[in-house]
């Protein structure tokens, strides 16, 4: 995970419910510091543009990153955003770039975990999400 300052708060539910799926988290280092204070576990990882390895793009390459939440920073993707999704879909690793794709994720993932998917609308599905956040 790597979200903007924007989505920082937000993204606080979704990591708590990818970790009550048993998976393990990973972000950059101020997504990290969020979800630590959140109480959650989280391994951190350097930011592509700080040069420093390992970092996504190489746990992507190594096959370790199942699922990745990527939030654009700004207006304009920069270099290091771009890499990261662009190695993403070479490889085939899902990508999300917002919290409600995000959330749409999660919520299929513990369906899946329940042994209860079916198919639904968006509509219906965004209801259930709504139904759940409150």
């Amino acid at each position: 995970m790597s979200v903007n300052n924007h989505d920082k708060r937000d993204i606080i539910s979704i990591a708590k419910r990818l970790a009550g799926l048993g998976l393990t988290l990973v972000a950059t280092h101020g997504t990290a510091a969020v979800l630590r204070m959140s109480g959650l576990e989280v391994e951190e990882l350097a930011m592509v543009q700080e040069g420093t390895r390992p970092n996504i793009v190489d746990r992507m390459k190594n096959g370790q990153i199942a699922f990745l939440i990527n939030t654009p920073s700004g207006r304009r993707c920069r270099p290091f955003e771009i890499s990261i999704r662009a190695t993403a879909v070479r490889l085939g690793v899902p990508l999300v770039t917002t919290l409600s794709g995000a959330a749409a994720v999660v919520l299929g993932l513990e369906e899946m975990a329940r042994g209860a998917l079916d198919v639904r609308s968006l509509q219906e599905y965004q209801q259930d999400l709504a139904v759940r956040q409150n």
